[in-house]
């Protein structure tokens, strides 16, 4: 038996995670997911390029204006489970933390925080597919793993969005939980 035979599925809080209170004290969002589970982020790239037409379209930008791309591939106890890429208006985060590989405590919404533009609002849309070639790789999926996919929009005081993060997740390393108040 493998390391990756005993792997316990990461619980994904989708409410707890995204809580002011979490990234606002400079805790990763991560926190509320991994406990005392070692979690790495082993890939970064951080890029300015032109936003596609889809991405524009949820920014309110126009599709030729740049926006900042920030790439990360996350490991947790050496699985890769979530490959993740947030969009940003560059003109938005230009010379902030948020254009260097490492934003510092409370990551991207600790940032946009502190350029006035606190998240108060986010839209998760989830769907199910089988992954590129590309994916399988970053992800280490055997054939036939599906994936998660997850497009969260953050929204800022008067509904401008502010973020898009595109993240793809190994379907067999979740259980995405979702504790509403009725």
């Amino acid at each position: 038996m493998t390391a990756k035979d005993n792997f316990q599925p990461l619980r994904r809080r989708g409410v707890q995670r995204l809580a002011q209170e979490q990234w606002g004290m400079g805790r990763s969002i991560w926190s509320a997911d991994t406990g005392d589970r070692e979690l790495v982020v082993d890939e970064v790239a951080v890029t300015e390029a032109p936003a596609s037409a889809a991405i524009a379209n949820v920014l309110g930008i126009d599709p030729d204006e740049p926006a900042c791309v920030r790439s990360r591939r996350f490991v947790l106890e050496g699985k890769p489970v979530l490959l993740a890429t947030s969009f940003l208006p560059a003109g938005l985060v230009a010379g902030s933390a948020i254009t260097q590989e490492d934003t510092g405590p409370g990551g991207i919404y600790a940032r946009l925080a502190e350029l006035g533009y606190e998240p108060v609002h986010f839209r998760e849309e989830i769907r199910c597919r089988m992954p590129s070639h590309d994916e399988a790789d970053g992800l280490g999926l055997g054939m036939g793993t599906p994936v998660i996919v997850i497009a969260r929009t953050a929204f800022a005081d008067g509904g401008r969005p502010v973020e898009v993060n595109e993240m793809i997740l190994d379907s067999a390393a979740y259980v995405l939980e979702y504790d509403v108040e009725a």
